[in-house]
């Protein structure tokens, strides 16, 4: 208990914040820490491009193609097949529904392709592409 001065025998009405502001700077650290370690998906090497991101409110679908060739809706590995089933189901439940593919720079363009080609056979008819701005740009 905090008194107010010595010798007088009272209570000081008075918060001591210094516990409090302890206990959130710690806790300022943690989250700072842990937060970039949640937000890591699929790992990918992106290449660059000029444009920014695109605004948007939901919470789009990302098909990702690894360097392996792994094939990754969200963060969820499928076979091609599952992916055009699973694709088809969504767009039979929202036509207008977009679909944006994150691949590894070093594959091989015509693998990329076949996978967007089968994003359209699913029924989705807009398909974008996920790039990182150049290490110079904003």
């Amino acid at each position: 208990m905090a008194f107010d001065r010595p010798g007088s025998g009272g209570a000081m009405n008075q918060i001591n914040v210094t516990p409090l502001v302890d206990v959130m700077l710690v806790l300022l650290v943690i989250f700072m820490v842990t937060a970039p370690i949640l937000q890591q998906g699929v790992p990918v090497d992106l290449p660059r491009a000029e444009l920014g991101p695109l605004e948007g409110n939901d919470v789009p679908l990302v098909v990702s193609l690894t360097r392996a060739g792994d094939l990754y809706l969200n963060d969820e590995k499928l076979t091609r097949a599952d992916l055009v089933s699973r694709l088809g189901a969504v767009a039979a439940e929202r036509a207008d529904e977009s679909v944006y593919v994150r691949a590894d720079e070093s594959l091989p363009y015509g693998e990329v392709v076949s996978v967007m080609a089968a994003i359209r056979k699913a029924g989705i008819r807009n398909v974008g592409m996920v790039t990182q701005l150049p290490s110079g740009a904003g």
